[in-house]
């Protein structure tokens, strides 16, 4: 029980700690979004494209949190600036099938370059056990940020469950 105290103040810090650096990063993203001329939900979808390949407009607006009138008109200025390619899926041709051109890629990651050398020395000095722990914890906070984003989308915004 002795330690209970020393807990709650390490839950804080932790909290704490985890607001500021999404702060960061969110206005990391900003910032890069504008030093590329683009907005933040087109560097979302250029981020997502550049993991995933190719995407349907569908599955862009899940992963932007944007209604699909909004990621038309994202992806067709991203189009516009030549960052995307978008073709008929052949087996659907309802659909749009996007994908990164890939000599556009480089223009992406230069930004990023000096900040994923700096990640890599940082993690250097973790062992592969506190690696793994660190993968759990952000596994388990998308996972948290998943299903608010369901509850929110669903309209449960405020309710509790444990």
């Amino acid at each position: 029980m002795s330690h209970e105290p020393a807990r709650a103040s390490a839950i804080a810090d932790l909290m704490r700690a985890g607001r500021e650096t999404s702060r960061l990063s969110m206005v990391f993203r900003y910032a890069i979004a504008e030093r590329l001329g683009l907005t933040v939900s087109d560097l979302e979808c250029l981020d997502f494209l550049g993991d995933a390949g190719s995407a349907t407009a569908g599955q862009i607006a899940e992963r932007t949190n944007l209604t699909t009138g909004a990621v038309t008109s994202m992806l067709r200025r991203l189009q516009q600036a030549g960052y995307v390619t978008a073709e008929r899926d052949p087996a659907d041709r309802r659909r749009m099938i996007v994908t990164l051109r890939p000599e556009r890629s480089a223009e992406l990651e230069q930004p990023y370059e000096r900040f994923a050398e700096r990640a890599a020395w940082l993690v250097e000095g973790y062992s592969v056990e506190e690696l793994r722990l660190l993968v759990r914890h952000h596994a388990r906070m998308q996972a948290m940020y998943l299903a608010e984003l369901d509850s929110l989308h669903s309209g449960d915004a405020g309710r509790q469950s444990v």
